[in-house]
């Protein structure tokens, strides 16, 4: 009986070690799966804010693309080139600004492959620019290079026509005519003709008669030829109903005392006016004006007692 009784307690020993032992394994394994679910939790809060942080910088770098495309857009319409292409970009940036991307590594890479692509269309616009400023460039010194052309040439233009107006004028003055040995005579009742000074039971009728001179440039055409007698104090003597009128003369209406339609043959022909006024001439000094065209061919004078 006595060599029994040691056993019970080392059985009872064991037991305990081995409840010890698996609590302790427990505690172990807890320890663990506290560390790894910590661990993991900092892992994938890492990762989002990783995300978040990389979702940032990619709007930021899109909102600085859609400045840039604005920038653009504007260059190259002041450039004369096409902005199709970068207007319906700036359309899309400006949608994807107002759209809420989700936090998503797919969302994210998609939006970053959209950025990339602006980005590669920014540098060929850039390149696009160059080749815009150069050829307007070019268009400017060809422009410019015309612009002198056409200021010389219309200077030349110019020249040639104030001499061609000159000429026109030279041309002008010398193709007028002019009237030679203009004679003024009275005639009376008997047709017997008498020189200056006249008497008025000299003056039945009043006869003016020149030659037309002769000139190379004047064309044969046909002529008016106007005569005025004008008293000493600037008066024209005339009577519309024996052939009087008006005419044009420095731009105002003036009176004539007779007038002959001829044609200009350039033969020195002799042209006689004859005028008989119907009551007597006040005593003084008379002149006769010669026109044609508006200009004075000749001039004589002559005086009534």
């Amino acid at each position: 009986m006595e060599s029994n009784q040691p056993a019970e307690p080392k059985k009872s020993n064991s037991k305990a070690g081995f409840i010890i032992a698996f609590l302790s394994i427990i505690v172990i394994i807890q320890g663990v799966k506290i560390y790894l679910d910590f661990k993991d939790k900092a892992e994938i809060t890492e990762q989002k804010a990783n995300v978040e942080e990389d979702l940032a910088g990619t709007m930021q770098r899109l909102k600085e693309i859609q400045i840039e495309l604005d920038q653009k857009i504007t260059e190259i319409q002041k450039l004369g080139g096409d902005i199709t292409d970068l207007q319906k970009a700036k359309g899309e940036v400006d949608a994807q600004l107002r759209r809420n991307v989700a936090t998503s590594s797919k969302a994210i890479k998609e939006l970053k492959d959209r950025v990339q692509g602006y980005e590669e269309l920014l540098k060929i616009k850039d390149e696009e620019i160059e080749k815009l400023k150069s050829v307007n460039k070019e268009l400017f010194t060809e422009n410019k290079q015309l612009k002198t052309q056409k200021n010389v040439l219309n200077d030349s233009i110019n020249r040639l026509a104030t001499k061609k107006d000159e000429l026109a004028t030279k041309v002008a003055i010398a193709s007028q005519l002019k009237a030679e040995n203009i004679s003024v005579m009275a005639v009376n009742s008997k047709g017997k003709e008498r020189e200056s000074p006249f008497k008025n039971r000299q003056l039945e009728k009043l006869k003016v008669e020149f030659n037309l001179a002769e000139n190379k440039v004047a064309p044969v055409e046909g002529k008016k030829i106007i005569i005025r007698v004008i008293d000493e104090n600037g008066q024209v003597i005339f009577d519309v109903a024996k052939g009087s009128g008006t005419f044009m003369l420095n731009n105002k209406e003036e009176f004539y005392t007779a007038q002959q339609e001829i044609l200009f043959d350039n033969t020195r022909q002799k042209l006689t006016f004859f005028y008989t006024k119907g009551s007597d001439y006040a005593t003084g000094n008379y002149s006769v004006e010669i026109y044609t065209d508006d200009y004075l061919m000749g001039a004589v004078q002559f005086v009534v007692k």
